[in-house]
């Protein structure tokens, strides 16, 4: 359990320096970046909210008996989701909230961790360099 909530706010760190990165680069390159910011900031947060849903609804899942767990997971699936198009309505409406920067925000956490879990292998590394000559089993 702890490892789940240290991988969480590891993740939301992560998150938190690249929302930063995108900012600067947003106030460097856009005209009027405020908007591009609030839906960044915006899109990133819902995301990550999110994300500790989804590790919530998980932890509650796997205490279930199978066919009442798979109907929870189901429904808390689409209420993230519902929830995801009213953040998207909103961007769309309201007009000091980019649709990109939300859109960017709710993606960006999939491409954390994806990047983490990319980069934290080492094994996966040493095996891409290694040569077929240094192979014990001869082939």
């Amino acid at each position: 359990m702890n490892s789940v909530r240290e991988t969480q706010i590891t993740v939301v760190k992560l998150l938190a320096a690249v929302i930063a990165a995108l900012g600067i680069m947003g106030f460097v390159f856009l005209k009027d970046p405020v908007p591009f910011l609030m839906g960044l900031i915006f899109g990133s947060a819902i995301s990550a909210l999110n994300f500790f849903q989804l590790a919530n609804t998980l932890n509650r899942a796997v205490k279930m008996h199978p066919g009442k767990a798979q109907t929870f997971v189901v429904t808390q699936y689409f209420i993230r989701y519902f929830i995801t198009a009213i953040v998207i309505y909103v961007s769309i409406v309201a007009p000091y909230i980019n649709i990109i920067g939300t859109v960017i925000g709710l993606l960006l956490i999939k491409f954390v961790i994806f990047a983490t879990n990319l980069f934290n292998d080492k094994t996966y590394y040493k095996n891409i360099f290694k040569r077929k000559e240094d192979e014990t089993n001869g082939r």
